[in-house]
């Protein structure tokens, strides 16, 4: 299948999940943050059961294999993952200013393929 192909796809099925779930984020108060949010879980969760979803963020000359998405508010977003040199490594940017490569790969270990976690914003009625 042509890389045209698997992205198509991938935006269908994303852009369909979204028009029928119930949960689907608003667009208005979140902005960009809540669709960046949604696009990496729709991802997610076409993949099948060997492959993992490889998220990057390059950060002056750092790429950085991200593991773990905590978004304190829709507009803030820590992002946790781990630079080439294995160290543990945090970046905190806006969400209007983030850029993330997303690839699907074959897990390394297929057993136990790598997800990407996200902590959305609490309620603020919570």
């Amino acid at each position: 299948m042509a890389l045209g192909e698997i992205t198509k796809q991938l935006a269908q099925q994303a852009l369909g999940d979204a028009l029928r779930s119930p949960e689907a984020p608003k667009s208005s108060p979140e902005g960009s943050g809540s669709v960046i949010l949604a696009q990496i879980q729709a991802m997610q969760k076409a993949l099948r059961p060997e492959d993992e979803l490889v998220v990057w963020v390059s950060a002056g000359s750092e790429t950085i294999r991200i593991l773990e998405i905590f978004a304190p508010s829709w507009q803030v977003f820590v992002l946790t993952g781990i630079d080439s040199d294995r160290n543990t490594t945090r970046i905190i940017s806006h969400a209007d200013h983030l850029q993330l490569v997303c690839k699907v790969m074959k897990s390394r270990t297929p057993d136990k393929p790598i997800r990407v976690g996200i902590t959305t914003p609490k309620n603020k009625s919570e």
